[in-house]
């Protein structure tokens, strides 16, 4: 079957998918789907119930990844620009875009590639308030999903004939999807191979730690490094007492200046703020293959706080926070 006949046959149920995956920032198209299910509104759907549906699916995706942001921050944005060469700045660029324009990016930001899927995260991260997130993006979600289908269902003839030339172009797209597949099987293989290493690394749990220290004796250097990324601080924000700063997106430059406090006994303490110590985990391991003595703090700056270890506010010159609203 045609595209727009699919959508007819299961225009509902796949719409909201389609929508609800994409929302939440799969790389699926949002805007051909629209436009399939106003094609097919003319041919089976009945635009009352597509465009709800449509629209729900997209703000609940939304909203789902507005909560992510909020409460994890700089690990959700860092997974969704994983991809992306520098991580980091796919983040503060999206994030200086959207704070230049205002809360208002909301409305349109589904039109724009790559900020669509960044904004509600975003939002989040920013601290946007909960309602006001909920009435602009509702908003924005509305404007994006009746032009598309108004699109579609005006502009049905013509949607048909391009769906009638893909259709014949079925069997080379059969063979890229399944490629595609392949390839995505592969990649799972290889990532999960890599982290197959990260179980070599070393850890402690802060408590442990906590009480090393207080019986550590002045002839052996211990060195605590925050590898919390830059952008994750805010003004406020606390780190472990006397810990250094190692920038984990430039750690080749950072073992340079580490080396400079290190000496043959001494140990090194990492800590983040990320769900299973990720980014701790994965800086270990690189300073291990550099020869370097290091463990990973379990639970990161929190378990420390949580084991009654004495903390400190993160200097001014180490920060670099996103924008927040007020």
């Amino acid at each position: 079957m045609g595209l727009i006949d699919v959508i007819a046959h299961h225009g509902y149920a796949m719409t909201a998918v389609v929508m609800f995956l994409a929302a939440v920032g799969l790389p699926l198209p949002m805007s051909i789907a629209l436009l399939a299910a106003g094609a097919a509104s003319k041919h089976g759907l009945q635009m009352a119930i597509v465009f709800p549906v449509a629209w729900f699916a997209a703000v609940a995706g939304d909203t789902l990844l507005y909560f992510g942001g909020r409460y994890t921050g700089w690990w959700l944005l860092s997974g969704m620009c994983r991809m992306s060469i520098n991580p980091e700045q796919c983040i503060f660029s999206s994030a200086g875009y959207f704070y230049r324009r205002g809360q208002k990016t909301l409305l349109f930001a589904k039109f724009i590639p790559g900020l669509g899927a960044m904004a509600a995260p975003l939002a989040g991260t920013l601290n946007m308030r909960v309602v006001r997130f909920l009435r602009l993006d509702a908003l924005g979600v509305l404007i994006y999903c009746s032009s598309w289908l108004l699109t579609g269902y005006v502009f049905s003839r013509f949607i048909r004939e391009i769906a009638g030339w893909i259709t014949q172009a079925s069997h080379a797209v059969l063979y890229l999807v399944l490629l595609l597949g392949v390839g995505y099987v592969l990649a799972l293989i290889i990532f999960t191979t890599r982290a197959q290493r990260y179980k070599e690394v070393d850890r402690i749990s802060a408590d442990s730690l906590y009480e090393r220290m207080q019986s550590i004796t002045p002839d052996r250097l211990v060195i605590i490094a925050d590898v919390r990324s830059h952008g994750y601080y805010d003004p406020g924000m606390q780190r472990i007492k006397n810990s250094i700063r190692v920038e984990p997106n430039r750690l080749k430059e950072e073992l340079i200046a580490l080396r400079e406090f290190m000496v043959p006994e001494c140990d090194v303490y990492l800590y983040c703020s990320c769900l299973r110590d990720t980014t701790s985990v994965r800086v270990a391991h690189m300073l291990k293959k550099e020869n370097c003595s290091t463990h990973v703090i379990t639970g990161g700056m929190k378990a420390w706080i949580k084991a009654g270890g004495d903390v400190e506010m993160v200097p001014a010159t180490d920060i670099q926070h996103l924008p927040t609203f007020d």
